[in-house]
């Protein structure tokens, strides 16, 4: 193989790995800033009280989310681009997308599928954990275009606590 050939390829197989770090770095998640001390006089808590949350699979407290994995166990399902129209003391809406893993053949094998879903959250509780904050403790979803096999057009799950 002449030098050049070889200058070639190396220099494309670098070009390849310089584009997938950078679409890796540019598609994760902005590091969140450090929470607050969860004492009644923090601001994040103040700023929370009064208004539920939705708890996310690292029991962190969350309003209006962007994203929230619904599959903590493997991460199979998960809600993302979220647009919350509504945010109120007895329920929320937001519009987005579900992607969910088809597990064909198996889960590892499965490719990832987006539908468009209306989300729902409502039946607020206190927190176990915090009871200074209440929960959303019922999530609804419609599907409005396309469901994943197996999935009603409607389907209601409990959040957990």
């Amino acid at each position: 193989m002449s030098r050049r050939t070889v200058r070639t390829a190396v220099t494309f197989c670098a070009a390849v790995s310089l584009v997938a770090i950078a679409g890796t770095a540019s598609s994760a998640p902005a590091p969140s800033p450090p929470s607050a001390p969860s004492t009644p006089s923090s601001p994040s808590v103040q700023r929370q009280a009064g208004q539920p949350v939705m708890v996310d699979c690292f029991w962190h407290p969350q309003v209006r989310p962007t994203d929230f994995i619904l599959a903590c166990g493997d991460g199979n399902s998960r809600l993302t681009s979220l647009r919350w129209s509504q945010w109120h003391p007895d329920s929320a809406v937001a519009e987005g997308f579900n992607v969910v893993n088809d597990c064909k053949p198996y889960c590892a094998a499965g490719k990832f599928h987006s539908y468009r879903v209306i989300v729902r959250l409502n039946a607020p509780q206190p927190w176990k954990k915090r009871p200074d904050l209440s929960h959303y403790t019922q999530l609804s979803l419609v599907y409005t275009n396309g469901k994943p096999d197996g999935f009603g057009q409607w389907v209601d799950l409990p959040l957990w606590n």
